[in-house]
This record gives structure tokens, sequence and C-alpha cells, in this order.
């Protein structure tokens, strides 16, 4: 049997080997596994806002607080149709109650702008039918 030695690898071997390895790794000292997880609400408004889908968000909130943004007599006799780009689309029951509304849209306007920010609703547009 012939007399095989062992050969250490040359130097040269590991250091490739070991910078090929950091490499892989990502540095020498790798970064957290976590670096790039974030909760969605840290980002999910804005990304609503982007795609278009966040009206259908205020449209709900809307539903929830108008009685308290309308009083109830108003809320009775109107129901929140739409929101789009800051434009609501109140529908009015009587052309009386569209008259009534029109005239005090400012009160209206500011009541939604407390109840659900202030660049929420721009303009009211007041639908009979």
């Amino acid at each position: 049997m012939a007399n095989r030695r062992h050969q250490p690898k040359p130097k040269g071997d590991a250091r490739a080997r070991a910078k090929i390895l950091t490499e892989w790794r990502g540095g020498i000292d790798p970064p957290s596994s976590a670096r790039n997880i974030h909760k969605p609400d840290e980002f999910l408004t804005d990304l609503l806002k982007v795609i278009g889908l966040s009206e259908g968000i205020e449209e709900e909130r809307l539903k929830e607080v108008w009685d308290r943004v309308a009083g109830e007599f108003v809320a009775r006799h109107t129901v929140p149709e739409s929101i789009r780009d800051g434009i609501l689309i109140l529908r009015v029951l009587q052309p009386t109650m569209k008259f009534h509304l029109q005239q005090m849209s400012g009160k209206l306007l500011e009541n939604l702008r407390r109840e659900l920010g202030t660049d929420s609703i721009k303009q009211v547009i007041f639908k009979i039918g």
C-alpha cells in the first residue's frame, strides 16, 4: 500500500473559501434576519391610498359617524353614497332637504372634517334619490 501523506491545503485556498463564505453570508457579521420585516400598520394606510382603496375605508368610517355628524333628523333623510377624491356624494330623499343641506353645507363640512380628519372631505355634492 502506498504511503499517502496528508498534505495541508495551501493557505490561498483557505482565504478564498473564507471570502466566498463571507460574501454568501452577507458580510462578517450578517445582518439580522428581521431587518426587512415590518408591521402592516407602518405603511398600510399609504399603500391603500396609492392603489385607490382608501375611499372604501373612509366610507365605512363615515357610515359609522354619520348620525353624530349630520344629526338625527338629517341622518334619517340622507344616505352618504360614496367618497371619491375628497368629494362626498350625499343622497337626499327630498328636494327641500337638499336645499336645506346646501344652505348649511359649511357646517356639515366642518362636522365631517372634525370626525374624519381635515383632508378627508373637501366638497359635498347633493343628489336627490
